[in-house]
């Protein structure tokens, strides 16, 4: 039989609703950890984005730090910290802060995309080369950071030697798939927004791994959308809001994020709905016993450790009760 008992957990882009302020978008995030936590999930991750007008996940680690302040047991981590923007030794630092603050509650997923375009990545600063094939050294420089003391060479972080803060590699292609195996780190695919390489990302890791001190097998992560509702239609309704979302990536615009519609007709073009519809094609939604048999399809293609929930949905109440819904599915109530 299929298991779908599995752990679940959330990631947040902070998104700011029609209506809302950065700070009203700040509250909402951390109350949605808060509901989360009480219904059991695992952890809760926050994005990076940059230079969006609708997303408040600039300074991840500020919001991390947050977080953790008003919440007690879930694990909250970054979802995740673009490596491209970053010095590892500045990351370990404050994460490494935030360790000794918070034990055994954070966790550092890692990107190599810069999170944002050329222009604001080059605003970032942080090297004038493509720091996108550093990519690898810098997460080994990470590991170091975090091992113990005989592992330091003369530059460490402090705090953070020591900390073992728990490294996760993020993909949305096959890239970071091999980075991951050949690491022995757990691998997070991004099929929330880009779930054409999933199945390959999925297979190399797992034929390619290599057990290490992190981990003895492969620990497959995937982040995917779900819109859970009382009923399959109202499910339907509520996932506008998440079509809404995909059209402004496709569209560039930059338009906070907007109450259901009765239908997207009037709204995209063709041609554009084709384009969302592919970047938001992993999306379990429905009414519970519908969600139940997708994910139960899904994991008897993939059997993944673990599912990251990303729930675009307008109404907070909604949302919460979304991830609630899925919450029962996994633990069979």
């Amino acid at each position: 039989m299929t298991n779908i008992n599995i752990p679940v957990s959330v990631l947040n882009l902070a998104p700011i609703r029609k209506g809302q302020t950065p700070k009203d978008a700040i509250d909402s995030m951390v109350e949605l950890a808060q509901a989360t936590e009480e219904m059991g999930y695992k952890r809760y991750w926050i994005a990076e984005h940059h230079n969006s007008p609708t997303l408040v996940s600039s300074a991840t680690s500020i919001l991390i730090k947050h977080t953790l302040e008003h919440t007690n047991t879930i694990r909250v981590g970054s979802g995740g910290i673009m490596l491209p923007n970053h010095s590892p030794l500045v990351v370990a630092e404050q994460f490494g802060t935030m360790a000794t603050i918070y034990p055994d509650r954070l966790d550092l997923g890692l990107g190599r995309a810069p999170g944002t375009d050329m222009k604001t990545a080059s605003a970032l600063r942080r090297s004038q080369h493509d720091s996108v094939y550093t990519f690898p050294d810098d997460v080994n420089a990470l590991l170091t950071y975090f091992g113990s003391q005989e592992q330091q060479g003369y530059v460490k972080a402090y705090p953070g030697v020591a900390t073992n803060i728990p490294l996760y590699i993020l993909g949305s292609s096959t890239d970071s798939a091999y980075l991951a195996a050949e690491l022995g780190l757990p691998y997070v695919f991004a099929s929330h927004f880009a779930p054409r390489y999933m199945e390959e990302a999925i297979s190399i890791y797992r034929q390619r791994f290599q057990p290490s001190a992190y981990l003895d097998s492969p620990y497959m992560m995937v982040c995917l959308n779900v819109i859970a509702a009382e009923t399959d239609e109202e499910a339907q309704r509520e996932s506008t809001t998440m079509q809404q979302f995909f059209l402004n990536v496709v569209r560039g615009s930059q338009i906070p994020m907007q109450p259901p519609v009765d239908s997207m007709d009037s709204i995209w073009r063709p041609h554009e709905k084709e384009m969302a519809s592919s970047m938001s094609h992993m999306t379990f939604m429905g009414s519970k016993e519908t969600v139940k048999a997708q994910l139960t399809s899904f994991q008897e293609k993939y059997h993944v450790d673990e599912i990251m929930a990303v729930s675009y949905i307008f109404d907070p109440e909604k949302q919460k009760r979304s991830y609630q819904i899925f919450k029962e599915i996994v633990s069979r109530k």
